[in-house]
């Protein structure tokens, strides 16, 4: 009796918004973003607006980010597995748009406190110490 041929199937989530707990970066792959790269301006009732073409913002939209986060700048530590608990304190340094643009948000990011976002977690704790004891290496 010959075997039955195996059909291989392949499923990328084209389409699908990553399920990241800080959001996930403006550009492809959307890989997740660690904690302290999004501000709160980039949260809705605790709901991440979106980035890239997933992005559910105002028109004219600018949030801050902290872009010491961002491997196009650099960066190469930890990030949050999709599905992790957020957890964490925000230090923006740059605005930028849901679209990846850097611009003016219109206001200081000094003072923005949490996230924003909904979950389990809990500052300096949570998130499976995937960020590295709680404050993602804030200096």
């Amino acid at each position: 009796m010959a075997a039955a041929p195996v059909q291989a199937q392949i499923s990328v989530g084209i389409g699908v918004e990553p399920g990241c707990p800080y959001g996930y970066y403006d550009y492809a792959p959307y890989n997740c973003a660690p904690y302290g790269y999004y501000g709160p301006d980039w949260f809705n009732s605790g709901v991440f607006i979106g980035a890239g073409p997933w992005f559910h913002g105002p028109h004219g939209f600018y949030g801050h980010v902290d872009n010491r986060y961002d491997p196009h700048y650099g960066y190469h530590g930890p990030f949050p597995d999709r599905g992790a608990q957020p957890f964490g304190h925000f230090q923006g340094n740059e605005a930028r748009d849901g679209r990846g643009h850097i611009g003016n948000a219109g206001h200081p990011a000094g003072g923005e406190h949490m996230g924003g976002f909904s979950g389990g977690g809990h500052p300096g704790g949570g998130g499976g110490g995937h960020m590295g004891g709680g404050g993602g290496g804030h200096h």
